[in-house]
């Protein structure tokens, strides 16, 4: 696979992950055929073992979403931007401390846009349990999920 066509891959990747964080997206479909794009032009082990992997992950994440609470962000009483600011903080925590540091940046980049929204630590606490309850564990659950795959896709490049 020439590098254009891996960054390409790696385009519609962040594509799917911004994708996971506006309604209406299919983001984890778009991450995944990335990766099947990515799978069907190298057709190493690796590849298709990322692809596998992705394929189970992506159908156990789909297989949890009636168990998580649907997305309402209105009853949250947030701005949307405030999940987007979490989404872009989660992305990018990911990669800068693997794994942890999605989570962490999903949640305290919330706290960090309630805070200042609001005026008060306090205020800014109740404001993030009210965004996770109404949007944030289900998106995070999706991103995080999607985030696993593309640093599975990335880790491949890398070190396969």
């Amino acid at each position: 696979m020439s590098v254009w066509q891996l960054v390409a891959v790696g385009l519609v990747m962040l594509l799917g992950l911004v994708g996971v964080l506006v309604p209406g997206v299919p983001g984890q479909a778009i991450v995944w055929a990335a990766v099947l794009w990515w799978a069907l032009t190298d057709m190493t082990p690796a590849a298709w073992g990322v692809l596998i992997g992705a394929t189970a992950l992506m159908l156990l994440n789909q297989a949890l979403k009636p168990v998580l609470p649907p997305r309402r962000p209105a009853e949250s009483g947030a701005p949307r931007r405030t999940v987007m600011i979490g989404g872009v903080a989660g992305i990018v925590g990911f990669f800068v401390v693997p794994v942890v540091g999605g989570i962490a940046g999903f949640v305290g980049a919330i706290y960090g846009a309630e805070r200042l929204r609001l005026g008060s630590r306090g205020a800014g606490w109740t404001s993030v349990r009210s965004v996770m309850r109404a949007t944030g564990y289900a998106v995070l659950v999706e991103l995080f999920a999607c985030l696993l795959v593309a640093g599975a896709w990335l880790g491949a490049l890398l070190w396969g």
